[in-house]
């Protein structure tokens, strides 16, 4: 099995999760190949058995670079895809302390639905997705990261369906 990892990543948060996904799969015995889309054409990507895009958060959306990326890819009908994230950590509601639902965020961070309506729209099957937050605009990551993305791996593992199986210590299920 073969996997394509394009990320976007502009101060090294999206890096350091692109590392780590390539360590988790490669446990697994599966090759991960890490790009930043600045660095390869969207018209001309290798074949895979599986693509991942990664993308940072600004204002709501993807960044400009990984959105025009999106839009010009050219990829076969039936391609899988998964999303993995780097978005800003919500904050907590200054007068109250509360901090923001799923639901509520799901209003304004649409990074995750407008990747997948680029990707969708040109007939990929998406596979999974998840992200992973920064605690500010160029990080740290949070803390526990590292698990958040291991988890990933390893659900991506199970919904591929053998084709790669999940390393030993790493729980089976995303949060």
């Amino acid at each position: 099995m073969t996997i394509e990892y394009l990320h976007a990543s502009k101060f090294g948060n999206g890096v350091k999760v692109a590392a780590r996904f390539k360590e988790q799969m490669a446990a697994s015995g599966v090759d991960v190949d890490v790009h930043h889309i600045g660095k390869v054409r969207p018209a001309e990507l290798p074949e895979a058995d599986l693509y991942v895009f990664s993308s940072p958060g600004r204002v709501g959306k993807p960044i400009r670079g990984m959105r025009r990326f999106l839009k010009k890819l050219s990829l076969p009908a039936g391609s899988r895809y998964a999303i993995l994230t780097t978005e800003a950590m919500p904050k907590p509601d200054k007068e109250t302390g509360r901090v923001p639902t799923e639901e509520e965020l799901a209003k304004y961070e649409r990074v995750r639905p407008i990747m997948n309506e680029l990707l969708q729209g040109k007939g990929l099957v998406k596979v999974g997705e998840d992200k992973v937050h920064v605690t500010g605009l160029k990080g740290p990551l949070e803390d526990g990261w590292e698990m958040k993305v291991d988890a990933f791996v390893a659900a991506l593992c199970a919904s591929l369906g053998g084709a790669a199986a999940a390393p030993a210590d790493v729980p089976q299920e995303v949060a």
